[in-house]
């Protein structure tokens, strides 16, 4: 229980920042997000990476302010990221393609306060 809290507070600094280079640098950040699903090291090891932290969610979430949302939240990450590495690697990384085109860097910029709030979130319901 005690690695998952701090699984699940390390991930939230990781959110808050990813805040901070959406933030400060954008471009970068749309970068990153363009790279997603385009090779088969990136696209796994970004999917695993990901199930650790859902995992931490899962599991402290009989501990935290929120269970109910930790535990949603992280079978939500975990299913999504089953989800992906079952699917062909291409379409992952075309919708990360397609968001990128999206996520104009004033875009990216606007909604890094959500990172913010959200990593914030994590660390109050779980500290």
């Amino acid at each position: 229980m005690v690695v998952a809290k701090y699984i699940v507070i390390a991930f939230a600094v990781f959110i808050i920042g990813a805040g901070f280079l959406m933030l400060l640098n954008p471009q970068k950040a749309r970068e990153i997000i363009k790279k997603a699903g385009s090779t088969p090291l990136i696209n796994y090891g970004e999917l695993i990476l990901r199930m650790i932290p859902a995992a931490g969610l899962i599991l402290c979430a009989t501990v935290s302010k929120f269970p109910q949302f930790f535990a949603l939240l992280g079978w939500f990450m975990m299913g999504t990221s089953v989800f992906l590495m079952l699917l062909p690697r291409k379409y992952h990384h075309a919708y990360a393609l397609k968001c990128a085109d999206i996520l104009t860097p004033a875009r990216i910029r606007a909604i890094a306060p959500l990172s913010f709030i959200f990593g914030g979130f994590l660390l109050y319901a779980i500290v």
